[in-house]
């Protein structure tokens, strides 16, 4: 039932010390485990493979409680099928950010007067480089405090030769097969960061604008539109209406003269357009809105761009050279002059799209860009899920997949910027385009060049999967390691990353799913379940956590909040919480040795055993079975609470304690003893690791003597069980707690001894009178007894002499007192809920609050009724 001694080192340390001191013990023995290769994974193994890749974090980055979150529950899951005998590889990397990182590096040569046009894209790109290898990468440092088991010989970066020579050959590859192609289409627009950004870098947020309605054409022949952004009618082209609108029926097909210009633009009918919202006509600005695009392009209506890259109006007239925001004013007042201005809202709430890097508002704006026809892809993808292959955990998680993936748009692949995988494509002087292969000489020859932008970040990550193991050669990684098993990931980014994913998994790897499993987790929030925003106040350094309870216990919380797809709370007095159950289960080791708990040797046979070493080996062969069950499900969150019930209240407080009578009393049941709690120790600390991996390490080599536990053999369970031991100790605890409770009622110190005379022939309780009295604090009877009150629990009696400890008529008096006064609370609350038209006027929460204090008092007329009657007449 465990592995011993036998074949293993023996451990630095024979003793453990006092207290548990996580930060003299997590760093030394995490280097110890990387020095020791025991993350390394090798493609050569007969093992099972047994793969993750973690999502990338961003070279700029640094560890947030989401990370340690996530990263907690991949390396859960990883050192466990490491210990169930899988070549497990956890393979680690960072994603090159391109807008974030370049910010970085433009903000640092803002500091020396500069700016990237002064040092040109090669000295620019390796200024990045240089920035890269200085300041990127703290979180790889940060992930090692962490505790993750990362296979580090393996780390990636999504701008390293391998990982490009495989970006170029995937855009090759789909560019080849028409499913790249280059277009002018509306993208999102920085003009701060001066480039298309893909929609998961808009943050959305309610600001305060105008809205505006005004009046276009003129006498019988005018329309009302609304709009937020005035600015941009000097780049309408038409006003849209429904074709079913019997109100403008008579004006399509006409042309209105547009305000503040010298044109006249069409009157056109589009399905579009909503009737029943507004005036029921909208202004259509093709190039620069992407619902006015679309009715463009059915309607064959001309695209003006009215505005440059950085946001100023290039409009021909008063309002050229004018910001946009500026000239929005600017447009309004001249407006309002000419009586256009119908109505004005100040200040309107609407939703705004603004750059997640820089904060800018967005500009939707019709720009030539590289783009990839993902219908085929998408269908791949979304089929691969609906016929099993891939499987999304939580299961009801799938709607939102298929919602995505059933509706997806081109996807804008170009950037820009200068830092990223350059787009290989080159055009020639007389109009040529060629895609040019990893493996291909580009053209050369005067007039041809490359094309400057550079590809989308998630274009290079969304081949995070395969392109890391080494494709597109043949590798012995690829073949042993791909498709992956599990990807772990927040449900946030199902659209962005893992749908993309699936996309190029898929493409590239001839139908092979890049992972059998989309395991989706929900977001950490504060202890009051508010999303952590600076602006808030509540974001937490999970480092500062980390130095002040160690890094299991961070670990252990973040596990324990962890139920699929749904988000987690956290807040530091639950990390205290779990630090104070790393110290427990340092206790409890340090007792456990200190009475010669051992794991040599086999169990003895169960007739050899009490009933309270098979209790606790059948809970335990329980518990093996429950966390397996829970592990395979992902529900982290209860298997971290099943192991955490197990280990406090049933190893620590209960069987630890009852064993303490056994030892005390030496003989064979107190060495067959020792060998349980062994046994009992080596399981659950084996069961805890993947969670709490460094106090589990310390204890479990300093217990079995083993080389570490990372290493050891995952329980199997014993298939030992036997449930009327079970039920005989779950009479004994309730005898126990039941006492206790009167005890505490009656006042009693924890540690009072009081003379007791115990009734337990012809029970299950006869054999544990000794614990029974060792637990309760309960002295044998003497000449004097006096039975002043008397318990009937389980079918045994318990009689108490509480003469000597409390005085009796005091507390009659107290306790008749406290009923009084609960009476009395019964008959105030039952008399309003009682009363018709108080419960008529009353809000229901004021209703509720009575209802509660009824219950309660009810609750506390039962309990003190109780106490009196079990007390000695005075």
């Amino acid at each position: 039932m465990t592995e011993n001694a036998q074949q293993q080192p023996p451990a630095p340390d024979s003793e453990l010390p006092t207290q548990y001191a996580p930060a003299d013990v997590e760093g030394p023995l995490y280097e110890r485990w990387v020095e020791r290769g025991y993350f390394e994974a090798d493609a050569k193994s007969d093992k099972p493979a047994y793969t993750i890749v973690i999502p990338p974090p961003n070279v700029t980055g640094s560890l947030h409680l989401g990370h340690a979150f996530q990263h907690t529950l991949m390396d859960a899951l990883t050192r466990r099928k490491r210990m169930q005998g899988h070549e497990a590889l956890w393979l680690p990397g960072m994603d090159h950010a391109g807008i974030a990182t370049q910010n970085k590096v433009e903000q640092q040569l803002a500091e020396e007067g500069k700016s990237r046009h002064d040092l040109g894209r090669e000295e620019f790109v390796e200024r990045v480089w240089q920035w890269k290898e200085e300041y990127g990468g703290k979180i790889l440092g940060q992930m090692r405090r962490l505790g993750d088991g990362v296979d580090w010989s393996r780390e990636r970066f999504t701008m390293d030769e391998g990982l490009s020579k495989a970006v170029q050959t995937i855009f090759k590859k789909l560019y080849d097969d028409e499913l790249i192609y280059r277009a002018e289409r509306i993208i999102n627009w920085c003009p701060r960061c001066l480039t298309a950004i893909s929609d998961i870098e808009v943050e959305y947020q309610e600001d305060d604008g105008e809205l505006v309605s005004i009046k276009y054409g003129e006498g019988d022949e005018t329309l009302v539109v609304a709009t937020t952004r005035a600015e941009t009618m000097l780049g309408d082209t038409a006003v849209a209406v429904h074709p079913d609108d019997e109100r403008y029926k008579h004006l399509v097909g006409k042309r209105i003269k547009l305000p503040l210009t010298d044109r006249s633009i069409p009157v056109v009918a589009d399905t579009h357009v909503d009737p029943e919202f507004g005036t029921g006509a909208v202004k259509v600005t093709p190039a620069h809105d992407p619902n006015d695009f679309a009715i463009g392009q059915r309607q064959g209506l001309e695209s003006i761009t009215v505005m440059d890259e950085r946001g100023v109006i290039t409009a021909h007239g008063p309002f050229q050279g004018l910001d946009r925001f500026e000239a929005r004013s600017a447009i309004v007042a001249a407006l309002r002059s000419q009586g256009r201005i119908v109505a004005e809202k100040r200040p309107y709430v609407h939703s705004v799209g603004h750059c997640s890097r820089c904060k800018t508002t967005i500009e939707p704006r019709l720009s030539m860009q590289w783009w990839v026809k993902v219908g085929p892809l998408a269908k791949a993808a979304g089929d691969a899920v609906r016929d099993g292959r891939v499987k999304i955990h939580p299961e009801d998680m799938s709607k939102r997949y298929f919602d995505w993936v059933d509706n997806m748009h081109d996807w804008c692949i170009s950037r820009q910027l200068w830092w990223g995988h350059r787009i290989p494509v080159w055009y020639g002087p007389d109009g040529e385009v060629v895609c040019v292969g990893p493996d291909e000489e580009p053209p050369a020859g005067e007039g041809w060049h490359q094309d400057t932008d550079v590809l989308d970040t998630w274009f290079s990550s969304g081949l995070w999967p395969f392109s890391t193991l080494g494709w597109p050669e043949q590798t012995e990684d690829l073949r042993k390691f791909y498709s992956t098993d599990v990807l772990l990931t927040g449900h946030d980014i199902i659209f962005f990353w893992v749908a993309r994913m699936m996309m190029f998994g898929l493409y590239a790897m001839d139908g092979e799913v890049p992972f059998k499993t989309i395991a989706l987790t929900g977001l950490v929030r504060d202890e009051r379940g508010k999303k952590m925003s600076k602006s808030f106040g509540n974001v937490v350094d999970p480092l500062d956590w980390m130095d002040k309870y160690g890094s299991d216990a961070v670990r252990f919380t973040l596990a324990r909040g962890a139920n699929p797809g749904t988000d987690v709370p956290i807040g530091e007095d639950w990390v205290q919480a779990s630090r104070n159950f790393a110290n427990k289960i340092w206790n409890a080791t340090r007792f456990a040795l200190m009475n010669g708990a051992t794991v040599e040797g086999p169990l003895p046979d169960p007739e050899q055993l009490s009933a309270t070493d098979r209790w606790i080996l059948s809970r335990l062969d329980k518990t093996v079975a429950e966390v397996d069950a829970f592990y395979d499900d992902f529900q982290f969150a209860k298997l971290s609470d099943a192991l955490y019930h197990f280990a406090w209240d049933e190893v620590f407080d209960w069987y630890v304690e009852l064993s303490k009578t056994t030892f005390q009393a030496g003989g064979a049941a107190a060495e067959a003893s020792k060998r349980v709690l062994g046994e009992v120790l080596d399981v659950t600390l084996k069961l805890l690791h993947p969670v709490v991996p460094f106090v589990t390490d310390t204890l479990w080599t300093t217990l079995t003597g083993g080389e570490s536990v990372v290493v050891a053999e995952w329980p199997k369970g014993s298939g030992f069980r036997d449930e009327a031991a079970e039920r005989e100790i779950e009479t004994l605890q309730s005898v126990i707690t039941e006492v206790r409770r009167f005890r505490a009622d009656q006042g009693l110190q924890p540690g009072q001894r009081v003379p007791a005379r115990l009734t337990l022939d012809g029970t299950a309780l006869a054999p544990h009178e000794a614990a029974i009295r060792n637990l309760l604090r309960l002295q044998p009877e003497g000449d004097s007894f006096t039975a002043t009150a008397t318990l009937p629990v389980a079918g045994a009696e318990v009689a108490l002499d509480l003469s000597g400890t409390i005085d009796v008529p005091a507390e009659r008096k107290r306790l008749a007192k406290d009923l009084a006064a609960a009476e009395k609370e019964k008959a105030q609350a039952t008399a309003k809920l009682g009363n018709e038209a108080f419960l008529a006027k009353a809000p229901e929460n004021v209703v509720d609050k009575i209802r509660t204090r009824l219950a309660k008092a009810e609750e506390d007329i039962a309990r003190i009724t109780a106490q009196l009657d079990r007390l000695p007449q005075a």
